[in-house]
């Protein structure tokens, strides 16, 4: 993952803006500001505009998190059940068809 600095940028991310004590991740989209979404810290708006911009490449191999194996997708996000909506990102498993 390869986080694109800014020294025009306060919080030295590009695409990443100070907001209210905690920081905005926003990209532009055919000359309009698109709204990603608010992170505790920089460096998560940074990680949030990467992969908003379709730089992030998941690992190869399914990455080990807190002991579970996670499944890689060729979907935006790179995981198995898990969409981007409204700049966040949701998990939904589907059990019998449902």
């Amino acid at each position: 993952l390869r986080l694109h600095l800014s020294s025009k940028n306060s919080t030295g991310y590009l695409g990443v803006f100070h907001h209210g004590g905690r920081f905005e991740a926003r990209r532009t989209v055919d000359g309009k500001e698109v709204y990603i979404g608010l992170f505790d810290t920089a460096v998560e708006a940074a990680v949030a505009y990467v992969r908003a911009v379709g730089e992030y490449q998941p690992p190869p191999v399914a990455a080990e998190a807190e002991g579970l194996r996670l499944h890689l997708s060729s979907n935006s996000t790179g995981y198995r059940g898990v969409r981007e909506h409204s700049g966040r990102f949701q998990a939904q498993r589907m059990v019998d068809g449902r």
